[in-house]
């Protein structure tokens, strides 16, 4: 027949007769006080106390998944406005035989175009966005509502209004109109 722990740890030596009759006497008290409903209700107190705190992380949790989601809801948002205005308002690329040299991810593009829309991109009237893959052009207030939204969809726009600096040591210098890069 098996010995109890307190059997075995007697025999070990780790525990005096002493030492495992006080501990046998507290546990027959402890049995009695909750026969007579006078149980220390600390255990219950503890464990009530664990659930709540549970309940509180859980809550606080579950709160910042719904944040995440409605964040992640709004960018889909944002993402379909800005798609829906590049799709309404993108001009037809006129076949020409200029070429419009712009960077996209430090690689330089080129659009062939006509010779009236390569003034307007260089005056800032037009602009360029990527949507899915290919170059779009759009006019400049779209382009300016769609930076405001998220500027990674913006590759060429032009400032209209250039600002002319006092100390520019190339302002006496006019640039040529039939220069082409």
């Amino acid at each position: 027949m098996a010995k109890s722990l307190q059997e075995q740890l007697l025999g070990a030596g780790l525990v005096d007769k002493k030492k495992a009759k006080k501990i046998k006497a507290e546990k027959l008290q402890h049995k009695q006080k909750v026969k007579n409903g006078k149980a220390d209700n600390a255990d219950q107190e503890k464990r009530q106390a664990d659930l709540i705190l549970q309940k509180q992380q859980k809550a606080e949790k579950d709160r910042q998944l719904n944040l995440e989601r409605q964040q992640e809801l709004e960018w889909k948002a944002v993402q379909g406005q800005i798609r829906q205005m590049i799709i309404q308002n993108r001009i037809v690329k006129e076949d020409g035989d200029i070429a419009y040299h712009f960077t996209d991810d430090k690689k330089v593009k080129k659009l062939y175009i006509s010779n009236q829309m390569h003034k307007d991109l260089s005056d800032g009237r037009l602009a360029i966005v990527l949507l899915d893959g290919e170059y779009e052009i759009i006019p400049e207030p779209v382009a300016n509502k769609i930076s405001e939204r998220d500027t990674s969809y913006i590759l060429v726009c032009n400032n209209r209004h250039e600002e002319s600096e006092e100390d520019d040591p190339y302002a006496d210098f006019k640039i040529p109109d039939d220069l082409m890069w």
